[in-house]
């Protein structure tokens, strides 16, 4: 697999923001597109800060530029364009899915030992949370047996039965530290997907909240997953902390 040269930011880059959610959670955006190898060092060395009791919960929003990545369930089949854009073996569970501009991706590390310690549950609560964003935007966003992910009923086209993704999940958890996370479809160059069969599905396709006919920003989306986080991972929420 090719892998990209790391671009140094340049010196004139803004700060992320940040701030601090219910529960005491850091709150996250950064600017610009973000280098992959960049954000798996940093989630990796915050996880690690995390379990060690040296650094807060964090909601780390992100944009990349066009790339692939592979989870650790991927078939090397499922890679169609394998010079198209840049390709990264990473850690996460499930398949391939793609990463870049107009898409927001919501890099979660949570401490499940002060929350809930299982795998499953937190999963559960991670399509809670898009879900719950995606109706403040407009959509209803639905869970399917046996498809990683949230998915839309299409009722804008002539193809009966027709449902596409409009969010993508992956996680990995180490000592009970979750890294990695979800990817929701703003406004992404959709055409981009042919390059993979998303997380090894080609029954279905790949949506956004514009394709959807929901012009949206990624500011408005990142309202949206806020106020939803809270809901779901803040104090009295099904994913909230115990202690």
């Amino acid at each position: 697999m090719s892998t990209a040269v790391r671009q140094p930011p340049a010196e004139t880059s803004p700060e992320p923001d940040s701030d601090t959610a219910p529960g005491g959670v850091e709150w996250r955006v950064e600017p610009g597109l973000l280098d992959y190898q960049t954000a798996v060092a940093t989630m990796e060395a915050r996880a690690e800060a995390i379990r060690a009791g040296t650094a807060p919960e964090l909601v780390w929003l992100v944009e990349h530029p066009p790339l692939y990545t592979a989870g650790t369930s991927a078939r090397p089949a499922d890679l169609l364009q394998p010079d198209r854009f840049p390709v990264y073996k990473t850690g996460r569970g499930g398949e391939f899915t793609y990463h870049g501009p107009g898409q927001r991706v919501a890099y979660a590390m949570l401490d499940l030992k002060r929350r809930k310690p299982d795998v499953r549950a937190y999963v559960t609560a991670l399509e809670g949370w898009l879900i719950r964003a995606l109706e403040r935007l407009g959509v209803t966003g639905e869970r399917r047996d046996g498809r990683v992910g949230i998915w839309v009923r299409r009722t804008d086209t002539n193809e009966p039965l027709r449902e596409d993704k409009i969010a993508a999940i992956g996680v990995r958890v180490r000592r009970w530290v979750t890294f990695h996370g979800v990817a929701l479809n703003v406004e992404p160059d959709l055409s981009h997907f042919q390059g993979i069969v998303p997380c090894g599905i080609s029954q279905h396709g790949v949506t956004s909240l514009v394709d959807l006919g929901h012009p949206a920003t990624l500011a408005d989306a990142d309202i949206a997953l806020r106020e939803a986080f809270d809901e779901v991972f803040g104090p009295g929420g099904p994913m909230g902390p115990q202690c």
